[in-house]
């Protein structure tokens, strides 16, 4: 079933519009908290995605007054760029470090590049969709494999090595959320249908959101639990003092850390200092960053600590 006179499929539709409502409440939750970049990733991943259904849902239509060239180049350009940034958003999202050489390096060369030279650049000259896809797709298909492996060492690595208490269900479901991922060569070298590939994407996203809103539940309690720990009148000026010399903080850094542990609040710590509030954010953004925490309590436990 269409929608609105157009290739896209109802579940599609349905799809693209529950995927915007969870984009814009996202978009205001980090803006009240830019600082975490978990969600940052998850969003870039969340929109490829939902450009992903409407190019794929959409195009090619003879009624759209675009080439069809043009169309499938976009379409087909939208599949490739969300399965590029996923080993990034595995390696940046889901924190798994073994995956870096492939998130920066390997998906250029052998993701981008066969898109370029097969769909770009071929397809543009010969018109041949086909023959596109029919080469196009054989080094990502190979090298998709090749993420594979590396991702499910990487999972194995971080689940039952880096930590003591082993999460099964999270290990599991990082899994799971990987298949979806390989098989997009796979359903594109196949023609697969539009709902076909709708599903297998979307599913595969749907386990990425529930690892998502889990890690950001477990997070939010341990924030939750600094702050029952931390006491209101904890307050060291020696040790933080210390402390951002050990982390490497710029004096104006150091200055607005030892504000910032003294629980002053942004808006008057832009007062105080004469600058302005979204210069303290970013201040306060650079110092997490050296310090290694992720909001004000953790800083203000770490700084405060030996």
């Amino acid at each position: 079933m269409l929608v609105f006179g157009t290739q896209m499929h109802i579940v599609t539709f349905v799809f693209v519009i529950l995927e915007i409502a969870m984009f814009f409440y996202q978009t205001i939750y980090y803006l009240f908290r830019p600082q975490d970049r978990n969600r940052l990733w998850y969003m870039i991943l969340l929109f490829l995605l939902i450009i992903y259904n409407i190019t794929g849902g959409i195009f090619p239509d003879d009624g759209i007054e675009v080439p069809i060239v043009i169309q499938n180049i976009i379409a087909y350009g939208s599949g490739f760029l969300m399965a590029s940034y996923f080993p990034f958003y595995f390696y940046k999202g889901l924190e798994l470090k073994r995956l870096r050489f492939h998130a920066i390096y390997g998906v250029p060369f052998f993701l981008i590049l066969p898109y370029l030279i097969f769909f770009v650049v071929g397809y543009s000259l010969n018109g041949n969709l086909d023959l596109a896809i029919k080469y196009g797709v054989i080094i990502p298909f190979f090298y998709a494999v090749v993420v594979l492996i590396a991702i499910l060492i990487s999972i194995r690595t971080k689940y039952l090595e880096a930590t003591k208490n082993v999460d099964i269900m999270e290990m599991v479901a990082v899994y799971c959320a990987v298949i979806p991922w390989v098989s997009m060569p796979v359903l594109a070298y196949l023609h697969a249908s539009q709902l076909t590939e709708v599903m297998f994407s979307n599913i595969g996203f749907l386990i990425i959101t529930l690892i998502f809103i889990s890690k950001s539940v477990k997070k939010a309690r341990r924030e939750h639990e600094l702050l029952m720990e931390v006491e209101p009148t904890s307050y060291n000026p020696q040790l933080i003092n210390n402390n951002c010399k050990l982390y490497a903080l710029t004096a104006k850094e150091a200055e607005i850390a030892e504000l910032i542990c003294q629980r002053i609040r942004f808006k008057d710590i832009a007062d105080k200092l004469f600058i302005s509030p979204r210069t303290v954010d970013k201040h306060a953004e650079n110092i997490y960053k050296k310090v290694t925490v992720s909001n004000r309590e953790e800083l203000i436990r770490k700084l405060n600590s030996l």
